[in-house]
């Protein structure tokens, strides 16, 4: 079997493989020291290095450090999480309740993520079907920093309980730009072992052969 000379040495794959499997959503476990700039500048950089429908980059990056303007995504994220515990009852209520689900100032840096949606104008290429690729590529920077992060000892926690217009408010967003990522950065005591909300009993990961299918949809995949 042919495979070339394009594969990473096995330390390498090790290292990609390792920050997949080792990254989490961070909450509770930020430490105050700040991100030296060289490294936030390689993360921004992973981030933008990111691929991209029509190669349109449509992702723009708001650093936040300033305690006000953070207090005042915290105020949003407390008003909508207030309603999030409403869609609950008993035990999954209490359970709900007990979780952190964002360290806005805890946490050093804040980032946001956004993608502009008239990013390389009214005809991107790969674009004319679905026009929801540019979100599409921005979540793929989300993701390309997160492990960039991982690999850089950061840690990362997606706020995904606010409000998406009042968010665009108070960052002073164009009508054109969507906030994709809210996103907590900073170093970290530890990196849990588990997602935390697997460990605290939230949801199970799916096993993967229940995910698989072959061909079409419900047929059983059998590898050659």
């Amino acid at each position: 079997m042919t495979t070339g000379n394009n594969a990473f040495s096995e330390t390498e794959r090790r290292g990609v493989y390792r920050a997949i499997h080792e990254r989490r959503d961070v909450r509770s476990q930020f430490l105050p020291d700040p991100i030296p700039l060289d490294v936030l500048e390689r993360l921004l950089q992973a981030a933008h290095h990111a691929p991209s429908v029509g190669f349109m980059q449509p992702w723009d990056f708001i650093v936040i450090e300033s305690r006000e303007v953070r207090a005042s995504i915290l105020a949003l994220f407390e008003q909508e999480n207030d309603k999030a515990a409403e869609r609950y009852t008993g035990e999954r209520k209490n359970l709900y309740r007990g979780l952190k689900l964002q360290g806005i100032l805890e946490s050093p840096l804040n980032l946001c993520i956004t993608c502009d949606r008239r990013r390389g104008g009214p005809h991107v290429l790969g674009r004319n079907s679905i026009m929801e690729t540019d979100l599409f590529s921005t979540c793929l920077a989300v993701q390309n920093l997160w492990l960039a992060a991982r690999a850089e000892g950061v840690g990362v926690g997606w706020v995904s309980i606010l409000d998406q217009a009042q968010l665009s408010k108070a960052l002073n967003l164009p009508e054109h730009v969507y906030p994709v990522a809210y996103l907590c950065l900073g170093y970290v005591s530890e990196f849990l072992g588990q997602p935390e909300l697997e460990a605290k009993g939230w949801r199970e990961r799916l096993p993967l052969h229940e995910l698989l299918h072959g061909d079409t949809w419900g047929r059983p995949l059998n590898p050659s």
